[in-house]
């Protein structure tokens, strides 16, 4: 009988005590010798302490302090960065958050300092082709949220803040799956379309796998034939590690060059030769980003319409040198009180613009009319495209002040900077961050904040210091 209980597997769990119980009966009724009675009781006392080990587990998970709830809500390692983050804003001695407000500005003021803000040639009228990947990897969980779900929110963002600051440029928005590339916005300037696109969920479903190659061959036939005053590129954002091509594509390559379009790649996973190879050859730039955060930031970086190539001895239907003008309207906004039929969708009209050498009816600028083939856009659109030819030279933080000459105020928002230290030795500031809360513009000789700074350099494009000498 002790030979049978000793080969039976016991579980630690409270329902099974009555068993036991039971089973301590029968041994009694069979009246084993002494040595059984010992093992029943050790196997007794064992299965005792396992159950009180198990009941304190679970009140000491239960308990306020305790593990599991100490664990609860931080989620994987990799995530633990996005769980919790306002328990990493610390305040300064003052008691306030500026300190944390500054970290954030000043990541994008020193990315700004490694730009080139020197006068160069570039193109402000851009034909901007938006490639994503709807590929079956594009599902990964990485970001807690699906590549997919993220480069949509980001390519919404992105369609917004590029016609904001290139109102004459064109895009147009472009996938890859199923080892095919197709386009589901052709080139325009009306944010709206490319936008209503990105929202619609039944034409951005991932499967299959990209192919780089007809997406190159798509993006070649749609800028070829575009005049060279405007840049040709071509912005792919890609979650595979695959492509899938047809043929040969380095000969793909080698005619996208020829081309001279520029094509930009975004890496979600790792790096890769195939994408390298397109960059370089086509003078792009190709990244990969570590997390959420940083693909946003590489995403806006192209914005900002990039240098032009070097001029060639190759003419075109505007002459032979890329720097000849271009003829432009400015239309007029009309309304009416009998509607007209639009050029550009077909539909009736009571109000729009009125094209100034067709006189047809057009909805929005800027856009190129489909009667005459006139670019058409308003004078404050071509001013603020004008801006990134010029952009304002970076301001230098201000190590020393003195009361007696240096103004106690911004002088863009008036905001008070902080006091100078009462001694002789100016504290260390980190990385490119002034002590005392002041950028002076090299040209006007004015301070300004932090906040001034970015909004300046960022958004307004010009100097209000330079501006109002």
């Amino acid at each position: 009988m002790s030979k049978r209980v000793s080969q039976r597997d016991f579980v630690v769990d409270d329902n099974d005590d009555d068993e036991l119980l039971r089973e301590d009966e029968d041994e009694s009724d069979f009246g084993g010798s002494d040595d059984d009675s010992d093992g029943i009781a050790r196997l007794r006392s064992n299965r005792g302490r396992g159950s009180t080990a198990a009941r304190g587990a679970a009140s000491s998970a239960g308990a306020p302090g305790g593990p599991a709830t100490r664990s609860k809500g931080k989620g994987k390692a990799w995530e633990g960065q996005f769980e919790r983050t306002w328990d990493q804003v610390q305040e300064d001695e003052r008691g306030t958050l500026e300190g944390a407000v500054s970290d954030l500005l000043l990541s994008t003021k020193s990315r700004r300092l490694l730009r080139d803000t020197s006068s160069i040639q570039r193109g402000i009228i851009r034909h901007v082709y938006l490639v994503i990947d709807l590929s079956s990897a594009m599902l990964v969980r990485d970001y807690k949220a699906t590549w997919l779900d993220l480069t949509v929110q980001y390519a919404q963002e992105f369609v917004t803040e590029f016609f904001d600051q290139n109102p004459i440029g064109q895009m147009a928005i472009m996938v890859t799956r199923d080892g095919l590339a197709e386009r589901l916005t052709p080139l325009s300037g009306n944010p709206a379309d490319h936008l209503k696109v990105l929202q619609n969920k039944k034409k951005l479903e991932a499967r299959g796998a990209p192919s780089l190659q007809n997406v190159l061959q798509l993006a070649k036939t749609g800028l070829a034939h575009l005049p060279p005053h405007g840049s040709r590129e071509v912005i792919v954002i890609l979650g595979s590690l695959t492509t899938c091509d047809p043929t040969n594509i380095h000969q793909t390559i080698v005619d996208t060059e020829k081309e001279r379009i520029r094509v930009n790649i975004i890496g979600l996973t790792a790096d890769m030769k195939i994408c390298r190879d397109i960059s370089e050859q086509t003078k792009g730039v190709y990244r990969v980003a570590r997390d959420d955060l940083a693909f946003r930031d590489l995403l806006f970086e192209f914005v900002s319409p990039p240098p032009t190539f070097a001029g060639t001895k190759t003419a075109h239907v505007l002459g032979s040198s890329s720097a000849d003008l271009m003829q432009m309207g400015f239309p007029a906004l009309v309304h009416t009180t009998y509607p007209a039929v639009c050029a550009c969708h077909g539909k009736l009209k009571t109000s729009g613009y009125s094209c100034p050498r067709c006189k047809a009816r057009l909805c929005d600028v800027p856009t190129e009319c489909r009667v005459c083939a006139l670019t058409v856009v308003n004078a404050p659109q071509l001013a603020r495209s004008y801006r990134h030819l010029f952009p304002v030279a970076n301001y230098e933080r201000v190590l020393h002040s003195s009361p007696s000459t240096d103004p106690p105020t911004c002088f863009s928002c008036f905001f008070p900077f902080a006091p100078p230290p009462t001694t002789s030795t100016t504290p260390a500031a980190a990385g490119d961050l002034s002590p005392l809360g002041r950028y002076r513009c090299p040209k006007c000789a004015h301070d300004f904040c932090l906040e001034c700074d970015k909004l300046v350099h960022d958004a307004l494009g010009f100097c209000p210091g330079c501006a109002g000498a």
